[in-house]
């Protein structure tokens, strides 16, 4: 007898492959820049009993959303953390500054 409800497991990712998922978009992510971000309170992904980081696709969005406000917005690290952390934050979009004169 088979089951028919789906089997969903989620798949984590070690700090490595998300360096390398990322590195096309990023090309100046590294492992340590990555740690930075958790120490700074930005990341917060699982770990295992070694220690080892396990990134969720919720923490590679994430990531990749820190990553983009700083490169395309020049937002500091405080500003993104709050912003993020904001009630309401995945709902919100960030207004590109307009040209003046337009």
């Amino acid at each position: 007898m088979t089951s028919t409800a789906p089997q969903h497991r989620e798949r984590f990712l070690r700090i490595g492959e998300v360096v390398r998922r990322l590195g096309e978009e990023f090309p100046d992510i590294s492992i340590s820049k990555i740690r930075y971000l958790e120490d700074e309170g930005l990341l917060a992904p699982r770990r295992t009993q070694g220690g080892y980081r396990l990134f969720s696709e919720a923490d590679l969005e994430r990531l990749q959303k820190i990553l983009r406000l700083q490169r395309d917005e020049f937002l500091p690290l405080r500003v993104i953390k709050d912003e993020l952390d904001a009630p309401g934050a995945k709902e919100r979009k960030r207004k590109r500054p307009t040209a003046l004169g337009s």
